[in-house]
């Protein structure tokens, strides 16, 4: 039964034991969940905290727009995912850290129980840094004992909960850079290096149309519910733009007027743009003649030849128009990226994470920026594919339920953990967030002389 709210109150303001803060060294359970089979479990998990190195104490309970959640409810609520889909119903015996913690960092499933509410999750002093921390040793240890376990549903579930893991480190990315970059000290989450380069030149890459197939098929070794059935889809021909849009292309749609400009706006993301008086990307800033943009390594002056990110629906969708171009297809882009070379999609070590979209090189032929840059914006609204199937039980929230109203997006990000996405990976958001590495890559339709519409490719 979920807590009340009244119950929080008392539980957060109680003192944990000092039992309670004793954890496992990583160490011990590197070692035994390697010996067990562990799936990558203390790798995936000791990488959440280490996002966290860079932060103040400070920095950890701030939540700076409703859409970002602070650092610390990220490391609590990926902890309780363990708990209350692995602990709880297959560890006999076992005892959750703090009966309060189901209320408190529930996300959104309501099979569960109710949860604190989204938008107040930075109001909350308690529990402090230290009891989340010692919450999450709490369930690692007890997980180090489940690893073992030879049932397809407990090994199925470990290996759901790493990807939501690996989700959430995006998300705290992301939302520790709306926390930083709209403090006006605009303060650097840690040193970066990224150099301006000269742009690949802007190019159309011809794609034949026919019936085709897409989606993740049953050899797929992991993919969430909502990326199968493999399933037939029919496309025309169509070109898709060989890179991103640079932020010197933007710059150029906004010293046109795109912002002020109606007929290049659909209705709904024209009246967003004039209730929120927005003129430019989120973290771009115009400051003595020169436009600056707020990065993890602080607000610097903007790089031209890097993709312009942090761009709502709304925005690419605009831009698309003025360039007399289109947004592709969620089917589009996963053909494109089903032939592409593999050499475009290796990942990326942790270790040389830039934390910003790199930029395409004018050496590379074919289609860059495909992974590890931002998401690219599609026009396809997010729903069930054919015969679509959501996972049995609560879980079958994770992803079904938000097939409303949201558009899809492909490709990852610079903050996705390497190696979590693939072509079939479909991230969805509403048409006015932007506080996520959202970018635009063109598309064009292609006629039947083989010449692009709107121009040629």
């Amino acid at each position: 039964m979920a807590a009340t709210a009244a119950m929080v109150v008392k539980a957060v303001a109680d003192p944990l034991s000092s039992a309670s803060l004793t954890a496992p060294t990583p160490s011990a359970l590197a070692s035994e969940a390697t010996a067990n089979g562990g799936l990558g479990y203390a790798e995936v998990r000791g990488h959440s905290e280490a996002l966290c190195e860079p932060l103040a104490i400070e920095d950890y309970g701030v939540q700076p727009i409703v859409d970002a959640s602070p650092p610390r409810w990220h490391l609590a609520h990926t902890t309780w995912f363990f708990e209350t889909f692995l602990l709880k119903p297959f560890r006999a015996g076992y005892q959750p850290f703090h009966p309060a913690f189901e209320y408190l960092f529930n996300s959104y499933y309501n099979g569960v129980g109710e949860q604190f509410p989204r938008p107040d999750r930075g109001t909350l002093s308690r529990p402090t840094v230290a009891e989340v921390l010692a919450y999450r040793h709490h369930v690692d240890e007890a997980m180090a004992r489940l690893l073992a376990s030879e049932d397809p549903a407990v090994q199925s579930r470990i290996e759901l909960g790493l990807h939501h893991e690996q989700q959430h480190q995006e998300l705290m990315i992301t939302d520790i850079k709306a926390n930083l970059g709209l403090n006006p000290l605009k303060p650097a989450y840690r040193p970066g290096s990224v150099v301006d380069a000269e742009p690949a030149p802007l190019a159309f890459e011809p794609f034949a149309g026919g019936i085709v197939e897409v989606g993740a098929g049953a050899d797929m070794p992991f993919c969430f519910d909502n990326e199968r059935p493999r399933h037939k889809a029919w496309l025309e021909e169509f070109a898709l733009a060989n890179r991103l849009t640079t932020n010197a292309e933007y710059a150029e749609f906004i010293a046109d007027g795109g912002y002020r400009t109606p007929s290049l706006w659909l209705s709904e993301g024209w009246a967003w743009r004039t209730e929120n008086a927005v003129e430019a990307p989120m973290y771009w800033r115009y400051a003595d003649g020169t436009w600056l943009e707020y990065r993890l390594d602080g607000e610097h002056p903007l790089l031209m030849a890097a993709p312009v990110v942090h761009v709502s629906h709304f925005e690419a969708d605009a831009f698309a128009r003025w360039a007399q171009a289109r947004l592709p297809t969620e089917a589009e882009w996963e053909v494109a990226a089903t032939r592409q070379p593999a050499s475009d999609s290796l990942p990326t070590p942790r270790s040389q994470q830039a934390l910003h979209p790199p930029q395409a090189l004018a050496t590379h032929g074919g289609l860059q920026q495909l992974t590890g840059a931002c998401w690219q914006w599609t026009s396809s609204a997010y729903g069930p594919y054919p015969k679509y199937s959501p996972l049995a039980g609560t879980l079958g929230e994770y992803n079904g339920k938000f097939m409303s109203g949201q558009l899809v997006l492909r490709g990852g990000s610079c903050a996705t953990p390497p190696g979590h996405a693939r072509p079939t990976y479909r991230n969805f958001f509403y048409p006015k967030d932007r506080w996520q590495f959202t970018g635009i890559r063109l598309a064009k339709s292609v006629g039947e002389s083989g010449d692009c519409e709107s121009g040629d490719c």
